[in-house]
């Protein structure tokens, strides 16, 4: 599903003239339907990892392999902006920390937008998008709210509810249970482990181990660089 072949990325910090390197020589391989976790200190270049393969960052080097449902292995650092996009509507998730969404959207219609993109229909985008609101804890109250209004662990569920409710053929997690309270964390993992069951190929970041046993397949350990089991 995905190769990530010997990617680096550095950063130059202008106002001291110096150039700092991310993450040098990183090879993944992914298979279709694996769940990868990657663990590391903080600091080691984990999320630069995952915003890499999202298409947030370019790596100066390497090349990642993705398998897209319709046009097989593509290059994703050598594709067009607007064929990239697409690929994120379409089959690639992303949930991350923080929530950035835009402004006077609702927490409702931004659920629902995520399935509309899907092709789905808008009346059951919104059936299902309720569903996932529920699921996620997110009361009804809020539904028609703004989410820069909620709190760190509500912004922080609807995140993931946008992500996890388009059933994405690759889902990146940078994470997911940061902030979030035992009960929710239990509901993150099974939605976690239903789209795993459905199919779903996952690669996350998690401080907490014991949230993954039982869930990741194989884990790359940022400290040396090699996949293992878990």
């Amino acid at each position: 599903m995905l190769s990530v072949e010997n990617i680096s990325k550095s950063f130059t910090i202008h106002h001291l003239g110096q150039t700092r390197s991310a993450i040098s020589g990183i090879n993944l391989h992914v298979a279709k339907g694996e769940f990868l976790g990657i663990v590391g200190k903080s600091g080691s270049g984990k999320s630069t990892i995952l915003k890499s393969i999202y298409g947030t960052y370019k790596p100066e080097d390497g090349a990642i392999i993705y398998d897209a449902k319709d046009e097989g292995p593509v290059n994703m650092l050598e594709m067009a902006d607007h064929d990239l996009i697409r690929l994120r509507k379409t089959e690639i998730g992303y949930v991350s920390q923080f929530l950035k969404v835009m402004p006077r959207t609702t927490s409702l219609e931004l659920v629902t937008q995520s399935l509309l993109e899907m092709g789905e229909d808008a009346e059951a985008a919104r059936q299902q998008a309720e569903a996932a609101l529920r699921h996620f804890d997110i009361p009804e109250s809020l539904w028609d709210n703004y989410p820069n209004t909620f709190s760190g662990g509500e912004k922080l569920r609807l995140n993931i509810a946008r992500a996890t409710v388009k059933s994405p053929r690759l889902l990146l997690l940078d994470e997911p249970t940061a902030s979030l309270d035992n009960d929710s964390k239990l509901k993150v993992r099974d939605a976690i482990a239903k789209l795993k069951a459905d199919g779903t190929t996952l690669i996350g970041i998690f401080h907490d181990l014991e949230f993954m046993e039982g869930l990741c397949d194989r884990v790359y350990d940022m400290a040396n660089g090699k996949v293992g089991r878990m």
